[in-house]
């Protein structure tokens, strides 16, 4: 109780059932604070700001999540920063399966208060292109993409075009004429309506 007395507000119960009132009580206190921009997301806090209201926040939690807090901050950050840094599109065989390996990542990091800019999202998608798709990473950085979620979508779009000119250029080269379709139902149709002699007749005269 003597350190309850300490806090400004009680501390978010482990159950989280006290969750709704925590976080309101949270916002007002930062805010009264002038600390209330370092947790809206385009925010312009400085890091000293933001570790200040990171200490209040971790101050009104419950000693069982401030330890998952600290796990988190020891250990998931570390691999989740490693992971970042090798993080390369060309070593996935999917745009969509890239995309979904940089959420996991960014997430982990936005978890542990180190969230990445879309600025950051665009280049690393841009500079971990083929080397031999140079040309194209220019192409792309030329149209003026502001937002990650922008490119993704048209790569996506891109690749799912390729794959089918791919399956086009596979089941018929590029040159080669295409077989004519015979209907085989057709066929069974006219054999049974003509004739057995005339039908022998009119095969043998074509």
């Amino acid at each position: 109780m003597a350190n309850l007395a300490k806090l400004d507000y009680a501390t978010l119960d482990i159950t989280g059932k006290n969750y709704l009132t925590w976080v309101l009580d949270t916002k007002i206190h930062l805010e009264a604070g002038n600390l209330g921009d370092t947790i809206r997301e385009e925010s312009s806090s400085s890091s000293q700001e933001r570790a200040k209201a990171m200490s209040f926040i971790r101050r009104h939690l419950d000693e069982a999540l401030e330890s998952e807090y600290n796990h988190q901050t020891t250990v998931i950050l570390p691999r989740a920063s490693y992971e970042w840094t090798h993080l390369r599109i060309h070593d996935i065989k999917s745009v969509a399966e890239y995309n979904s390996a940089l959420f996991r990542i960014t997430s982990q990091l936005k978890l542990c208060v180190d969230t990445i800019s879309e600025e950051n999202l665009l280049e690393k998608t841009f500079c971990t292109f083929y080397a031999s798709n140079v040309l194209l990473q220019q192409q792309y950085r030329a149209r003026g993409f502001t937002e990650y979620n922008q490119l993704i979508s048209v790569l996506m779009v891109a690749e799912q075009n390729n794959e089918l000119l791919m399956k086009n250029h596979n089941s018929r080269p590029t040159g080669s004429a295409p077989f004519p379709e015979v209907n085989a139902t057709s066929l069974e149709v006219n054999a049974t309506s003509s004739g057995g002699d005339n039908h022998k007749r009119g095969r043998g005269h074509k």
